[in-house]
């Protein structure tokens, strides 16, 4: 499709909108270095089969849940007699992690990058928290898990930023660890030679790197403090994600614990800004979306996660009236469809408020259209890539829909976008995927498909059946 690193396309989503005609071309280390609508279609070279649209940045990502996704759907029996949650959701993931070896990671891995790039997704935000041996003790080489992300990223052609995750405790008040979570443990300082040793590693592919601490749960104060200000040291201008205010008995246990709610303790003992993304964030209250929001930090919003985990939705109409970014990931990646997550976001928004397009805007009031450049800003911020859309200087990270798809054929570009989204079987609308101007999804089709898919199904079936 592409020769000469460029493309033309009659249609395109720039940052202010659709554009006709318009040229595209990128230099050798993949950035775009011209954007110029109203081109002559005539004279270029090769050109797109329907419109282009930015790719998705997904803003947050346990890539070894993948594995893991379907396995819960049944009612279990709870100790305490009570209803399934995330609670008892994560006792069951508990025990799928401690099984996974780094061949069986990095399998899985590789084909969600697959089915990502394939579903419209161009970078990844991965939330990595599966550190250690079966055993609990470190790997030779420590990096050796982390190690496995970034190669299944270059091997697929996945942007990523690598969020290693700092996890030190079970609850709130430093309370020990559990055995179920001994692969995830790691003391600060380990944490920060980790990220040391990870620098070169994550540069030496146009990886980016950051760090996570899992939560408020898992990390107490004084490690919170003194592993951020560690990062700043190594890099800082780094992403900083954190799981924040998912559950609302999270919510009440760190109430209990500090007389104050997740969000509203973060922001008072940290220098939250806009290198941070509050993952979900779905339990806050007025003071503290209004606080959180004009912190500058990215709101990550995972729709089909947070649906199946049974935790909330988010009020994105008070999030967006403070004037916050937000962003979408995939999360444990119950599904992975980057169309399918706004559709997801949009629709929770109208089941809680009764309104239907809530979330265009009086300058883009195609809800599609508008939904996909505030998530891909948001989920660049958050990616801390510069992958903020079409626009010269930024990375050739894009999308081209299938003009030719009987759900999108013979609409207008913002229509077949909108069809994409809301209509369509969504992955079988996109015929071709670029990231940094390379061009691994042709014809709607990975060059690694089949082969990632055969290993992806043994490396799940080996860790179900424990061999």
């Amino acid at each position: 499709m592409t020769t000469n690193n460029s493309l033309f396309a009659h249609d395109a989503l720039l940052p202010t909108g659709w554009a006709k005609n318009v040229q595209f071309e990128w230099n050798a280390q993949g950035q775009l270095t011209r954007v110029q609508p109203d081109s002559s279609p005539e004279a270029f070279v090769p050109k797109a089969v329907g419109p282009i649209i930015p790719g998705t940045p997904n803003l947050h990502s346990h890539a070894f849940q993948r594995a893991f996704a379907g396995l819960t759907e049944y009612r279990g029996q709870n100790p305490d007699g009570g209803q399934d949650s995330f609670w008892s959701w994560r006792t069951l993931m508990y025990r799928f992690a401690q099984r996974i070896t780094p061949e069986q990671l990095e399998a899985i891995a590789t084909w969600l990058y697959i089915e990502m790039l394939e579903a419209g997704y161009t970078s990844v935000c991965e939330f990595h928290y599966v550190h250690h041996a079966e055993d609990g003790q470190p790997y030779a080489d420590d990096a050796t898990l982390s190690q496995c992300l970034l190669r299944a990223a270059k091997n697929t052609g996945m942007g990523l930023t690598l969020l290693p995750v700092l996890y030190q405790t079970s609850g709130f008040g430093a309370t020990p660890p559990t055995d179920g979570q001994r692969r995830f443990i790691r003391s600060t300082d380990n944490m920060l030679r980790l990220l040391e040793r990870l620098k070169p590693l994550c540069e030496a592919q146009g990886a980016r790197l950051g760090m996570a601490p899992h939560s408020l749960r898992a990390v107490p104060p004084d490690s919170l403090r003194d592993a951020i200000a560690g990062l700043n040291a190594i890099d800082a201008t780094a992403p900083v994600h954190i799981h924040i205010a998912e559950q609302t008995g999270e919510v009440d246990a760190c109430v209990a614990w500090s007389g104050q709610r997740p969000v509203e303790w973060l922001l008072n003992h940290a220098e939250v800004n806009a290198r941070w993304c509050l993952v979900h964030a779905t339990h806050m209250n007025e003071i503290e979306y209004q606080r959180a929001a004009q912190s500058g930090a990215v709101a990550g919003i995972c729709p089909s996660t947070e649906a199946n985990l049974g935790d909330g939705i988010f009020d994105m109409s008070r999030w967006r009236a403070h004037g916050g970014a937000w962003g979408v990931g995939s999360d444990s990646h119950a599904t992975v469809n980057a169309a399918e997550e706004l559709m997801l976001l949009e629709y929770g928004q109208r089941l809680h408020l009764r309104q239907r397009n809530v979330l265009a805007t009086p300058q883009q009031p195609e809800v599609a259209t508008a939904m996909t450049l505030q998530a891909l800003q948001g989920g660049a911020q958050a990616a801390g890539r510069a992958v903020a859309g079409l626009a010269v200087g930024q990375q050739a990270d894009f999308v081209s829909l299938d003009a030719s798809h009987v759900a999108l054929a013979g609409l207008s570009a913002a229509e077949m976008l909108s069809a994409h989204v809301f209509t369509s079987h969504r992955t079988t609308a996109l015929h071709g995927v670029w990231v940094a101007g390379q061009h691994p999804v042709q014809a709607g089709r990975h060059a690694l498909h089949d082969d990632a898919a055969s290993a992806f199904v043994a490396a799940r079936s080996a860790i179900i059946s424990g061999s």
